[in-house]
């Protein structure tokens, strides 16, 4: 018997999904995906400026537990923390909205 694959199971479990189930997975589905990029970027920018975690945190005024969380996409970052990080890296931040795709 064949082994039942991840993406088979999420497969599945989307095609059971009421409407309104699906707009609630595909909203934290989104926002889940958002957290890890900036987390991602937050990391290549810490690590491009050649500091570690702790260093950054002290950069921030903050804990390099939470500069983990945050690059680990563990938390959603506020425009505050962005800010913050951007300043401890000399960078500045930048919002860009662009249309959907699908």
């Amino acid at each position: 018997m064949a082994k039942t694959t991840i993406d088979e199971v999420k497969r599945r479990r989307l095609a059971s999904m009421s409407d309104e189930e699906r707009a609630e997975f595909d909203e934290t589905y989104e926002a889940t995906r958002l957290a890890l990029e900036v987390g991602e970027r937050v990391r290549d920018a810490r690590e491009a400026a050649g500091l570690s975690q702790r260093e950054l945190a002290a950069r921030m005024g903050t804990s390099q537990a939470a500069v983990a969380r945050l690059e680990a996409g563990g938390t959603g970052a506020t425009l505050t923390t962005l800010q913050k990080v951007a300043s401890a890296l000399d960078l500045a931040v930048s919002i860009e909205l662009t249309a959907a795709v699908g």
